[in-house]
C-alpha cells in the first residue's frame, strides 16, 4: 500500500493533457525515479527508522553538526508539502465526485475537506487496524487500473497515441522546454515508491524488503501509467482533452473515457472506483507523513509537542492531527495546478538532492562494508539524480520557486531561534 503513487488517476489526467509529449515525460519519470530509488535503497536499507529523509540527513550531515539543521528543514518542509500532497488527492476527489453529482466551486471544497477529515478519523487509530484498512482500498486501485487498461486494449487502437508522440514538436530549442514542463507533472504520479522509508521502523527484514519494495513500485507505476495513458488517449485525443480543458472541463477525464466505451451507467461505477482509488492514496499518504515529525520530535530535533503517542492506541496523533488539519486548510485554498509544482519544488532541494550528496558524504565518512544494498555504478546515479532533479526543479513555475525559497528561508530563521534556545549546533560550542 505505501508503495503506489500518491494519485495514479491523476496522473491519467495530467500527462494525457501534456499531449504527445506524455511519451517523454514517462521514461523521463520512470528514469529518474529509478535513479533516485537507489539512493533512497542505499539509505533506507543503512537506516530503517520512523522517519525517512530525517534519519538519512541528519546521518549524513552529522548528528551534532550542519545534520541537525538539514534534518529540521526537512521537517519544517514537510509540514507543508505533505498536506499539500494530501490537498491534491483530496481535491482530486472532489473533481471526479462531480461526474456523479455536479457540484459549485464552494460545494467542491465542502467535499475535498470532509474527505481530509474521513481519512483522519479512519487514521486515528493504531498500525494494524490501518492495515486491513489498505488492503481493502489496495483492490479497488487493482480493478479501476485493471478495466481502463481492458478498456483501451480492447477497442483496437491501444498503440495508435504513439504513431503521434511527435506532434506538435516545434523545434529543437523548444524541446527541453517542454519536456521540462510535462516532466513536472508527470514525476507527480511517481511519488510515493520511497514511502516505506518513512516506516522503516515497522518494516520486517528492511535491508531486502525496502529496495525491492521500491523498485516493484517505480516499475508497476511506470507500466500501469503508460498503458493507462494509452488506452485513455486511444480514446480521447489529446486534442480534445486540451479542448475540454480549456473549457474546464476536464477534470474527470477518466469517467468520460468509460462512458465512450460502455455507457453512462458503467461510467458511474468507474467514477466510484476511481474515488475508492483517490482515497487510498491519500491515506497512504497521510499514514507515512505522519511519522516523520513524531520521529524528529522524539529524537529531539523538532518541536517536543509532536513527539506525544496516544495514550491507548499508541501513534503520533498530535502529528498526525497538525499534518491533517493544514491538510483540509489547503483543500479549500489552493486549486490544483498551483499545488502539483508546489509539492515537487518543496521537495527536491531539501530532500531528493540533499540525500543524493549525503549518500556520498556516508560513503566517505562509513565506507560500504557495511551497507545491506549498495546502489550500481556509483556514483553515476548520484550525479545523475541531481542533474535531473535541478532540471525538474528550473521547470517548474517562477511564483513556485519564489514559494519554496519563502518556505526555506522562513525554515532557517525558526532553526538558528530554536538551535540557540537548545544550545544545537552551531550554538552548541
Amino acid at each position: 500500500m505505501v508503495g503506489i503513487g500518491p494519485f495514479i488517476t491523476l496522473s491519467i489526467v495530467v500527462s494525457v493533457m501534456n499531449g504527445p509529449w506524455f511519451l517523454y515525460a514517462w521514461f523521463a519519470g520512470a528514469l529518474l525515479s529509478i535513479i533516485d530509488a537507489m539512493i533512497w535503497s542505499e539509505l533506507g536499507a543503512a537506516y530503517p527508522l520512523a522517519g525517512g529523509s530525517y534519519n538519512f540527513l541528519k546521518e549524513a550531515y552529522g548528528k551534532d553538526g550542519p545534520g541537525k539543521m538539514m534534518s529540521f528543514l526537512y521537517v519544517w518542509q514537510t509540514m507543508i508539502q505533505a498536506p499539500l500532497v494530501a490537498a491534491s488527492a483530496a481535491i482530486g476527489f472532489s473533481q471526479y465526485f462531480c461526474y456523479l453529482f455536479p457540484l459549485e466551486d464552494w460545494q467542491q471544497k465542502v467535499v475535498s475537506g470532509s474527505v481530509i477529515i474521513f481519512v483522519t478519523f479512519l487514521l486515528y487509530r493504531n498500525i494494524e487496524s490501518i492495515g486491513k484498512i489498505g488492503v481493502v482500498l489496495w483492490m479497488g486501485v487493482i480493478l479501476i487500473m485493471s478495466w481502463i487498461i481492458f478498456g483501451g486494449v480492447s477497442n483496437g487502437h491501444f498503440f495508435a497515441p504513439l504513431t503521434k508522440i511527435n506532434d506538435g514538436f516545434k523545434g529543437g530549442q523548444l524541446f527541453f522546454v517542454v519536456l521540462g514542463q510535462a516532466s513536472v507533472k508527470t514525476i507527480y504520479s511517481y511519488l510515493g515508491y520511497y514511502n516505506v522509508c518513512h516506516l522503516g521502523g515497522e518494516i520486517k527484514n528492511p535491508g531486502k524488503n525496502i529496495p525491492r519494495s521500491m523498485f516493484i513500485s517505480i516499475i508497476g507505476i511506470a507500466v500501469l501509467y503508460l498503458a493507462m495513458n494509452l488506452s485513455v488517449s486511444s480514446v480521447i485525443g489529446w486534442q480534445e482533452i486540451k479542448s475540454l480543458q480549456d473549457m474546464g472541463k476536464a477534470d474527470h477525464v477518466v469517467s468520460t473515457f468509460i462512458e465512450r466505451l460502455y455507457g453512462y451507467g458503467a461510467a458511474r461505477i468507474a467514477t466510484g472506483l476511481i474515488l475508492c482509488v483517490a482515497f487510498a492514496s491519500l491515506f497512504a499518504v497521510m499514514l507515512g507523513y505522519s511519522r516523520v515529525p513524531f520521529a524528529a520530535a522524539a529524537d529531539g530535533s523538532f518541536f517536543k509537542v509532536f513527539a506525544k503517542l496516544h495514550p491507548t492506541k499508541n501513534f503520533p496523533y498530535v502529528s498526525l492531527l497538525v499534518l491533517c488539519v493544514l491538510a483540509f486548510i489547503f483543500s479549500l485554498t489552493f486549486k490544483m495546478k498551483h499545488i502539483i509544482d508546489g509539492i515537487l519544488a518543496m521537495r527536491i532541494i531539501v530532500q531528493f538532492v540533499a540525500q543524493a550528496v549525503g549518500v556520498m558524504l556516508l560513503r566517505k565518512k562509513k565506507g560500504t562494508a557495511g551497507l545491506a544494498y549498495k546502489m550500481p555504478l556509483y556514483p553515476l546515479p548520484v550525479i545523475l539524480a541531481i542533474a535531473m532533479w535541478l532540471y525538474i526543479f528550473f521547470s517548474t513555475q517562477f511564483m513556485i520557486m519564489l514559494y519554496f525559497a519563502a518556505v526555506f528561508g522562513t525554515g532557517l530563521i525558526v532553526y538558528f531561534i530554536y538551535a540557540n534556545y537548545k544550545k544545537q549546533w552551531p550554538f552548541n560550542k
